[in-house]
């Protein structure tokens, strides 16, 4: 058990080692992917914990020949698979603070520095991402800001929860609550069902109140598109709503169009269903496509129930760069309801670290506020102050608004931009040193700094088809993982391909021409090249 002298020397070790690391993975001195076989670890770590406490330095040794032979060391250079998730000396060191303040943020009482650096940090962001002023805490209304969740998975299924009651709202003007001892009154005015729909969403005792809620409920549609990342699904799933995935083609880029979103609604709208949210996508997963948002927020004008949420997990930091905003349809941004990115994946912040911004901040605290006596303060009851449990779902949070101010100040805004630049540079020295080959065709548009790539038929044997073919060379592919490591996809109208998205903090031209040189001598060996 460790006092403040062991954990001095603990910790001076601890940064000692971890930058020998990284330079180590500037020299390319670990496999990418780690190359254990499952259940490796059981072999190596007792069963059980132990009775008595051990010495620090034979843990720290453990950790190094034990558990780090099983890490993919996604800071690599060469790692180049689903998004980056990026690391940065400065975000490290906020983590540390963080984590030895262990500080829950909950109300704004448990430390006014965690709430308040959140609402400064989180407006820095916006507007480093050049968003619209609705979305700061100082927005014109009043009523934009935002909050700082673990990642797009939860804040989609948070915003899912918003746009619910929002529309639940909405539909309980139009079929009261039944009368009940708990809401004798509410079939009296439609502020009375609207309190029934908050009543009933946190105490559902009553039988006939819970089945009026759940008749309301089963008619809400949530939307996107094929190709939008599984966390929509997911979060339909686990709020138990129908979730309808608009079909795209490779002719608009793999994004969602106007036309298409606004036949499924009325389509749904004709059979007394009620579309609720959309989750739109600004770089999706398989492609890093963007959404036409432009002609889904004209659609979503003719839809008042409708919630636009834009998932911008990955590609969100490119806002940062103003040559990129107007492929983003960032005009269009002004007009949906939510925006969320990662700074976690291409932003330089350690995870987790998922800004959520929003025009009405007002749907998450209305759908969300519960506040029994224990949690009440003099500050919350006045209402002066904001308390971010009522924005999220569970009750305590991190203090991750320090590693944003930690990297922001480091790099500065240029120093950012640098870093999205480089990824995108990288991207683009691969494609041209691919353009030369014409075994290989790109897929898809380039987007950011994905690319998606394939053989083609050329060089195919004995009639074997080109997903087949693929298949063969992602598997010759993963033989070479300890040098570099892609992932793979699957696209409409095209089929299996492969995925390349550089953004390590470390990667370089030099890596991407070692990437080709991998890629290349696995498509010679498919092929049967000699």
């Amino acid at each position: 058990m460790m006092d403040i002298e062991g954990f001095r020397r603990a910790g001076y070790a601890a940064v000692d080692q971890i930058c020998d690391y990284y330079a180590s993975l500037q020299g390319n001195e670990h496999p990418v992917a780690a190359q254990v076989e499952p259940g490796f670890l059981s072999k190596l770590i007792p069963s059980e914990a132990p009775q008595h406490g051990e010495d620090w330095s034979v843990i720290e040794q453990d950790y190094q020949t034990k558990i780090m032979p099983g890490i993919t060391h996604w800071q690599a250079p060469n790692f180049m698979a689903y998004y980056p998730c990026n690391a940065t000396f400065e975000g490290g060191l906020a983590d540390l603070h963080a984590a030895m303040i262990s500080n829950p943020g909950f109300n704004w009482t448990c430390s006014p520095s965690v709430t308040e650096l959140e609402i400064i940090t989180l407006d820095w962001v916006a507007k480093v991402l050049g968003l619209s002023d609705d979305f700061l805490s100082t927005s014109p209304s009043g009523l934009g800001g935002g909050i700082i969740l673990g990642s797009a998975s939860e804040v989609c299924v948070t915003m899912a929860i918003g746009a619910r009651e929002r529309a639940l709202r909405a539909l309980a003007e139009e079929h009261p609550p039944p009368q009940t001892d708990s809401t004798n009154s509410a079939a009296a005015g439609p502020s009375n069902a609207a309190k029934a729909i908050a009543a009933s969403a946190t105490v559902l005792a009553n039988s006939a109140l819970s089945k009026w809620r759940g008749n309301l409920a089963s008619r809400l549609v949530m939307y996107g598109t094929t190709q939008t990342h599984s966390i929509a699904a997911k979060a339909a799933i686990i709020l138990g709503l129908d979730f309808r995935a608009l079909e795209v083609t490779k002719e608009d880029g793999f994004a969602l169009r106007g036309a298409t979103l606004r036949a499924a609604l009325l389509e749904d709208q004709s059979v007394g269903r009620v579309p609720f949210m959309l989750v739109a996508s600004l770089g999706t997963t398989s492609s890093g496509a963007v959404d036409n948002l432009q002609e889904i927020t004209e659609v979503a004008k003719d839809f008042p129930s409708l919630w636009v949420h834009v998932d911008a997990a990955y590609a969100g930091v490119a806002l940062a760069l103003p040559e990129l905003r107007e492929q983003c349809y960032s005009d269009a941004l002004r007009h949906v309801d939510s925006f969320s990115t990662n700074l976690h994946k291409w932003g330089l912040v350690q995870f987790d670290c998922s800004p959520l911004f929003l025009r009405d901040r007002g749907v998450l605290s209305s759908a969300l506020t519960v506040t029994p006596e224990y949690l009440r303060t003099r500050q919350g009851d006045a209402g002066s102050v904001l308390d971010m449990r009522n924005m999220q779902i569970p009750l305590g949070r991190r203090f991750r608004s320090l590693k944003i101010w930690f990297v922001l100040r480091s790099y500065g805004v240029q120093g950012f931009q640098e870093h999205i630049r480089r990824g995108i540079k990288c991207a683009d020295v691969f494609a041209g040193l691919m353009g030369e080959d014409e075994r290989f065709e790109m897929v898809a548009p380039p987007n950011f700094a994905l690319r998606v790539f394939r053989l083609t038929s050329a060089g195919a044997a004995g009639g074997e088809d080109v997903d087949a073919l693929n298949r063969r060379f992602w598997d010759m592919l993963q033989t070479r993982n300890s040098e570099l490591l892609l992932t793979q996809t699957v696209l409409p109208d095209v089929g299996f391909c492969i995925r390349l998205v550089p953004g390590s903090t470390l990667c370089r031209e030099e890596h991407m021409h070692a990437a080709w040189k991998v890629v290349k001598e696995c498509a010679d060996k498919t092929l049967g090249v000699q």
